[in-house]
């Protein structure tokens, strides 16, 4: 069976805008190396086409496949169907069909730090979030969408204890969320929809923001999912999530380098049957998939049915809903001078 090994990358606190050195420090490596046996060909096409396509011969597909996810969990694996299917050997195995032996997974804090490594190419794939993976393409990143494994990620505003009570007393206050997130986006989208401005907007991982908040040194964080509910709990007041406003919720985005696509250009097609086959496993045995993911975050069976319910699994790679959501944040990112320029979605997703 095709091995498989784990690794955690480092907790760094990078900004989003960073991603734009990184590539044009990636590009000018590239362009050096033109002489130095690596293998060469055609950039994956534009318009939508296959970067099969074209007459150039196939190349022998590297028997190592990296692969980056975001999160730090008990098990070292994602969750969802990919998690799934690596938990149960049913990704390697598909894989192994087609010379891959082994699968190196690697954990991020976020996705723009994932989006910096599938640059400088120690990734070949990865999943995250929608909203840094648009930034990464808006740089010029080489990349291409291959999936959208859910369209509902949640996010939510939680308020420090005795803190602000409304969205309208956040005027003048501290927000901590992770800049270049899907967070990002839910909390500008929703700060300007409600018309609120003077706030201040700082950059924090997940941890240090919960941290943080309990020391009251900022007034509000954003996050989502069974930590949210956690801090619910803990007596934090939950003062908005992107539930009441589907126009900001999350969707998941896989992409793939254009490099690794010159060598494997059959690779969307066996990751999502590899996929379909594993999502179609973890729906026939429901309760042994939820007890997965409740000891991949530590936390209750009863949370997870709440956060991440099976239904939320995308069972193709894309839907009208997603690209509408898709095209929703891009705008979004383009309009707000957050995403560097404007690119076609078209050109960018790859089925």
């Amino acid at each position: 069976m095709t091995k498989l090994t784990f690794k955690r990358e480092g907790r760094r606190a990078r900004q989003a805008w960073m991603i734009t050195g990184l590539l044009l420090a990636a590009m000018l490596l590239q362009a050096c190396a033109g002489g130095n046996g690596q293998a060469t060909g055609a950039a994956a096409g534009s318009g939508g086409a296959s970067p099969a396509e074209g007459g150039a011969a196939k190349s022998q597909v590297p028997a190592v496949l990296n692969y980056g996810y975001i999160g730090t969990t008990k098990l070292n694996l994602p969750g969802g169907a990919e998690g799934w299917g690596f938990h149960k050997g049913i990704i390697q195995e598909e894989l192994k069909k087609h010379g891959i032996t082994e699968v190196k997974l690697t954990s991020f804090p976020n996705g723009p730090d994932q989006s910096e490594s599938l640059i400088s190419g120690r990734l070949d794939v990865g999943s995250l979030g929608d909203t840094p993976a648009i930034l990464a393409r808006s740089t010029g990143a080489k990349t291409r969408l291959i999936t959208q494994g859910s369209t509902d990620s949640i996010g939510y505003l939680v308020a420090k204890k005795n803190g602000p009570a409304t969205l309208a007393d956040l005027k003048g206050k501290t927000v901590a969320t992770q800049k270049g997130s899907f967070h990002h986006r839910y909390l500008a989208g929703l700060l300007k929809e409600q018309n609120i401005t003077d706030v201040k907007i700082v950059h924090m991982l997940r941890v240090d923001g919960e941290a943080a908040l309990a020391r009251g040194e900022i007034d509000a964080m954003t996050t989502t999912g069974i930590y949210a509910l956690k801090q619910i709990d803990q007596g934090y007041l939950l003062l908005d999530d992107a539930t009441k406003h589907p126009n900001l919720l999350g969707t998941s985005a896989t992409v793939v380098s254009e490099e690794y696509l010159k060598k494997f250009p059959d690779f969307p097609k066996v990751w999502n049957e590899a996929r379909q086959k594993a999502l179609n496993d973890l729906k026939s045995k429901p309760d042994e998939y939820y007890a997965f993911l409740a000891e991949l975050n530590n936390t209750t069976v009863d949370l997870i049915k709440k956060v991440s319910p099976i239904s939320s699994i995308k069972e193709v790679p894309f839907t009208d809903s997603g690209f509408k959501l898709l095209e929703g944040t891009k705008k979004f990112l383009v309009d707000e001078k957050l995403a560097e320029k404007d690119f076609d979605l078209n050109q960018w997703i790859l089925k």
